[in-house]
């Protein structure tokens, strides 16, 4: 059975850093992605990553603030965020599939989710 577990969601002020990570069990995948959702508004692309980690993609909104990782050999995924914004708060989920680099930023595309983390950021 597939898993995807975040953790290292939090309650932060402007300008601080977060790290959240995304423990993956059951299967590899092709690629990851981080969404989030903000109360009332739709779930969007945040960043993704290729299997080996050779491409990644942004939304113009985190470009330059946010990278993802990936340490295959840990089956985890990594979002470092700098320079959080208030703006930034929202649930942020993890998702794998199979998707190919033009689909990364496409929900659609990811079959499986996790629970997702809760990430504030204070003005």
């Amino acid at each position: 059975q597939v898993q995807l577990a975040e953790s290292g969601g939090g309650l932060v002020q402007a300008g601080d850093s977060l790290r959240l990570s995304c423990a993956v069990s059951g299967r590899a995948f092709s690629n990851m992605g981080w969404f989030r959702q903000a109360p009332g508004k739709e779930r969007e692309f945040v960043a993704a990553i290729s299997r080996y980690g050779g491409l990644t993609d942004y939304a113009s909104s985190v470009k330059g603030r946010f990278t993802i990782s990936r340490d295959n050999a840990k089956s985890t995924v990594y979002l470092q965020m700098n320079s959080l914004k208030p703006e930034d708060t929202a649930v942020y989920y993890c998702a794998a599939g199979l998707a190919i680099p033009s689909d990364y930023s496409k929900k659609e595309k990811y079959d499986y989710w996790g629970q997702g983390t809760q990430v504030t950021v204070s003005p």
